[in-house]
């Protein structure tokens, strides 16, 4: 009898075990998380401002000490990581129109009103990149984090300020070209003596 008693409590003890991994990965792995603990990895630190597009398995962050602003698709498994002075811009568009906008050497184009049944707020964001020259997050839409449209406006209000306040900063001066050698160029007879 002991060892039918033994045997149930190790079947138990092993369903026990299971469910705990099941429960730690299945945590572990949520969309959000995984979006959160990659911008964290990419930036070195916890973000100041995120928004994260959990259906599309998108991500961006700023990081202010750092100066830097990361994106990331794949579900953070690819991503650029960007300097404030390649910031151009961002929109924020809803159902596809654009009704805010920061952009560099351009007036702030606010928000005047948005219509709160909206289905979708996007956050385009620009940068001075010719491969990639924007990114797009889908903020308040199908599969978003967000209760309603009314949320997504906050945040993408609150990115364009974000973004705002950083384009109003000045650029960083250009390196100067490097000068390979300083002397003058031999003389000809200066050659002619090197020769003899």
């Amino acid at each position: 009898m002991s060892e039918v008693l033994r045997t149930i409590l190790i079947v138990l003890l092993a369903g026990v075990a299971v469910t705990t991994i099941a429960i730690f990965a299945s945590w572990w792995f949520e969309p959000s998380r995984r979006l959160r603990r990659a911008l964290r990895r990419v930036l070195g630190g916890l973000p100041e401002c995120e928004a994260l597009d959990v259906s599309q398995g998108r991500a961006a962050g700023l990081d202010f000490e750092g100066e830097a602003l990361a994106v990331l698709w794949r579900s953070g498994d690819a991503g650029l990581l960007y300097e404030f002075h390649e910031i151009e811009g961002a929109e924020l568009i809803v159902d596809g129109k654009v009704l805010a906008r920061a952009r560099r050497d351009e007036p702030r184009r606010l928000l005047d009103e948005f219509n709160p049944g909206s289905e979708r707020v996007t956050l385009r964001l620009v940068f001075a990149d010719h491969r990639f020259p924007e990114f797009e997050l889908e903020l308040f839409g199908p599969g978003s984090l967000l209760s309603d449209a009314a949320d997504g406006v906050r945040l993408g209000r609150r990115w364009l300020s974000h973004v705002e306040a950083v384009l109003k900063r000045p650029r960083p001066r250009p390196a100067p070209a490097l000068q390979l050698e300083a002397n003058e160029p031999p003389r000809r007879g200066d050659a002619d003596d090197a020769e003899g």
